[in-house]
């Protein structure tokens, strides 16, 4: 049985500009099906259902995706899906979560998941995510580390001691480690004791609280003035008081320096961010050439390429490890090795003010 004083906040406030053209404000990448017939974050709810229950997971995001996220998640209550005032990174969303929820209950323990990752081996991430709220319980905060597969220079890493094996139990952890150069990460990977930070956070909401307090004190002094969440003037009062908040990640706010911080060595669990095209290339099947197309593509001396345009004859000839992205009002082709700069792209289109396509 699902512990009652466990919840889940689900963060979804992000853009997905590297999506463009199919993520836009009003249909970012977590509320896109890029990888099957439900969204991502519909995966991150349904993998979470047996630990979590809808019932108990919260979902901050921003106005422009709230009313599709409230359709998406039938089963969530309406007024648990929040949209923040105004973006204000991870530390202050996180913080907001943990004063609402300290506030309904006092022994309540938070695990904090990203809106947009898909987890292949999701039986074995829910017997991990058990095994972190059971560490939170002790006053604990704890961090999910996921084996790196490659030295990737996008990612923060967490150090554990050497000789640390995968496995459930969470231990302490040395320190955490900022985004390093190629060089550094792989260093990091030929070391072995360096896991992927997949910001998957646990912990008491007031020990959460704690911590905020002392390495964000105008941060948690603008949340702790706020009303209790069932006052009919908490909406106003946020809408002031978040504005407000400094605009900084947890990571940076609080994880790097709390003290006592565990985490879990994770073994393999299939974790992907989805973080670009080119990532949703790599975890679909692909035909003989390597390409991932429509059924309806042809092709010919082609291959390492992904086409999305669906009801459209697409027929490529001779190129190779092209992303193509058709919509009704944007098509974008780039390399597959430029997937991660997609989003220059969508700086571009703002500075020439073209928000029909944003």
């Amino acid at each position: 049985m699902p512990n009652p004083h466990h919840y889940g906040l689900i963060l979804a406030g992000g853009r997905g500009t590297r999506f463009w053209p199919r993520s836009r404000r009003r249909s970012a990448k977590q509320v896109l099906n890029v990888l099957g017939s439900r969204s991502l974050i519909q995966g991150t709810v349904e993998r979470l259902r047996a630990v979590i229950p809808p019932e108990r997971l919260w979902v901050l995001t921003n106005g422009y995706l709230r009313d599709e996220i409230v359709k998406q998640l039938p089963e969530i209550p309406a007024r648990q899906i929040m949209a923040e005032p105004a973006q204000r990174n991870t530390a202050p969303a996180i913080g907001l979560a943990a004063h609402i929820l300290q506030s309904i209950d006092p022994d309540a323990v938070m695990g904090i998941f990203p809106a947009d990752h898909v987890i292949a081996k999701e039986a074995r991430y829910r017997q991990l995510v058990r095994s972190a709220f059971r560490a939170a319980e002790s006053g604990r905060i704890v961090v999910l580390g996921i084996p790196p597969r490659w030295p990737e220079t996008g990612y923060g890493y967490i150090e554990f001691a050497r000789g640390t094996a995968p496995g459930a139990q969470a231990i302490p952890i040395r320190r955490f480690k900022e985004k390093p150069d190629a060089r550094t990460a792989r260093r990091y990977v030929a070391h072995g004791r360096f896991y992927w930070n997949a910001g998957m956070f646990f912990g008491r909401a007031r020990v959460l609280l704690g911590e905020l307090r002392r390495n964000l004190p105008r941060t948690a002094s603008l949340l702790a003035a706020l009303p209790v969440f069932d006052d009919d003037e908490f909406g106003a009062a946020l809408g002031q008081a978040f504005p407000r908040c400094e605009n900084i990640s947890i990571d940076y706010a609080v994880m790097e320096k709390a003290s006592g911080v565990a985490g879990i060595a994770c073994p393999e669990i299939g974790w992907n961010d989805v973080g670009s095209w080119n990532a949703v290339y790599e975890l679909l099947p692909r035909d003989r050439d390597g390409n991932v197309l429509p059924k309806e593509a042809i092709s010919q001396a082609a291959g390492g390429n992904y086409v999305d345009a669906a009801g459209k004859m697409v027929a490529l000839l001779g190129v190779s490890n092209l992303i193509v992205i058709d919509t009704p009002d944007a098509l974008l082709v780039a390399s597959r090795e430029s997937a991660q700069q997609v989003g220059d792209l969508v700086k571009m289109l703002e500075a020439r003010h073209r928000d029909d396509l944003l």
